[in-house]
């Protein structure tokens, strides 16, 4: 069976590439594709989604923003299972913080040149949300068109989900940008930042050989 899988917003796959994928899965990676000037959500999901093979069955996997993205391909392209790594089931388990961009509408105020990821204020702040014992946290964030990112965390502020009970969950204990307290998850990465995935691969790699066997 084919695994469909979408990393966080602005990240590529170094983000995932210290987990070990069951074998009985043909993992299939969806590169973000940079949205089009006052693109729709639901218009953008949908070309994500053309990009899977419907015709036979598959799985999806999302990790952060990715994790809210593979739940809305499901309602196009139903898959067999849905995993989501340190992300949401509905909007209902968003932070206070989330909530916050989402009443003020900030990130939709805010000029495009911030969402510039080589600025130092936008550093500190990602680090102290995503990770903050690791340095290197920018290294996993590839995509960094500011238009792009300023429209990603629009988003993941108004987005608004009922739960799905095909998804499975997993968070990481110390997860700061989808706090775990928010959620009742399937499973939790312990000792897990939002970055669990390059810092607990093997607890992962375990979680996801128990969801696949």
């Amino acid at each position: 069976m084919k695994l469909y899988v979408v990393s966080g917003l602005g990240a590529d796959f170094k983000v995932l590439e210290k987990i070990t994928f069951p074998q009985n899965l043909e993992v299939v990676f969806l590169d973000w594709l940079i949205p089009s000037n006052h693109e729709d959500f639901q218009h953008y999901v949908k070309r994500m989604a053309d990009r899977v093979d419907a015709s036979e069955p598959f799985a999806l996997l999302g990790y952060s923003f990715g994790g809210i993205l593979v739940q809305e391909i499901d309602k196009i392209k139903p898959a067999e299972k849905i995993v989501i790594l340190g992300s949401i089931k509905s909007d209902k388990e968003k932070s206070r913080f989330i909530k916050f961009g989402e009443i003020t509408r900030i990130a939709k105020i805010l000029p495009e040149k911030m969402f510039n990821v080589k600025s130092a204020a936008i550093y500190s702040f990602m680090r102290k949300i995503v990770d903050p014992k690791n340095p290197k946290m920018l290294q996993y964030l590839k995509v960094t068109d500011p238009y792009y990112l300023k429209w990603g965390v629009e988003q993941v502020s108004n987005w608004k989900f009922d739960e799905n009970p095909k998804v499975i969950q997993i968070l990481g204990s110390k997860d700061i940008v989808f706090p775990v307290k928010y959620s009742k998850p399937d499973y939790i990465v312990q000792n897990g930042t939002h970055l669990f995935p390059v810092t607990q691969p093997k607890q992962v790699s375990k979680i996801l050989a128990e969801i696949f066997k």
